[in-house]
């Protein structure tokens, strides 16, 4: 579980663009607070925190108790606004989480034991379909990180999210079992292979005239996933 960030912030008197670029000069970047059926909370807090914790990679996924004005907002990210040629941040969102809330986030993946992979051994490609999953997760409950053991995958071989073991407090976001990776023959080797074994190529359970579906690169719910990125 990510843990959660710390951020110190002071209310903002007056609103408006001139207010906000004032408070820019002065190293600061304007935010609100909202959500929880309550009014939203109009702050600012101090640029160079506000950096250090999108250099952490995973502020957007991360819980932020927000100290203000002597009480603590418990919050996540949902927008930050940079300047379009220098990337400095300009305004931030945060929402409002209740105790027990339940917030859908984008959880980065990551691969492991890919030495361990016989397919991947071979000079197979691991596509990544995913990078990140939609999930919804309790908000004390945000996982940094989803690791996916690779060990074992033959070229061919794909990674559901259905065979992939969540976190306590973390549920799968769509309805779906979709594709998160698939192991995949380069098209070198593809072409040796073909060399050796002529051009009627089958592989385990397959009638004379399919093609196998490491030749065919991604399966089709990966090539669903990549379409729909594309749009």
């Amino acid at each position: 579980m990510s843990d959660a960030l710390k951020l110190s912030a002071e209310l903002r008197e007056r609103a408006g663009k001139g207010a906000s670029r004032a408070l820019r000069r002065e190293g600061r970047v304007p935010a609100v607070i909202y959500g929880g059926k309550e009014e939203p909370t109009t702050i600012h807090v101090e640029e160079k925190a506000l950096v250090q914790l999108l250099g952490t990679g995973h502020f957007m996924n991360s819980l932020v108790m927000i100290d203000v004005d002597g009480g603590t907002h418990r919050t996540i990210p949902k927008d930050v606004a940079l300047h379009p040629v220098s990337d400095r941040p300009e305004h931030v969102d945060f929402l409002r989480l209740a105790k027990d809330a339940k917030i859908v986030v984008n959880i980065p993946v990551v691969f492991t034991n890919e030495e361990e992979s016989p397919g991947l051994k071979k000079g197979g490609v691991l596509n990544v379909v995913r990078h990140e999953l939609e999930l919804a997760c309790e908000a004390d409950k945000i996982p940094g990180e989803i690791e996916i053991d690779v060990t074992g995958l033959e070229v061919g071989d794909s990674i559901h999210i259905s065979a992939v073991s969540l976190p306590a407090g973390a549920e799968n976001n769509i309805d779906r079992d979709f594709t998160i990776a698939t192991v995949v023959a380069p098209s070198a080797l593809k072409r040796s292979e073909g060399e050796g074994e002529g051009e009627d190529q089958t592989g385990e359970d397959m009638e004379p005239g399919e093609t196998a579906a490491t030749e065919q690169g991604p399966d089709a719910d990966a090539a669903e996933e990549q379409e729909e990125k594309s749009e």
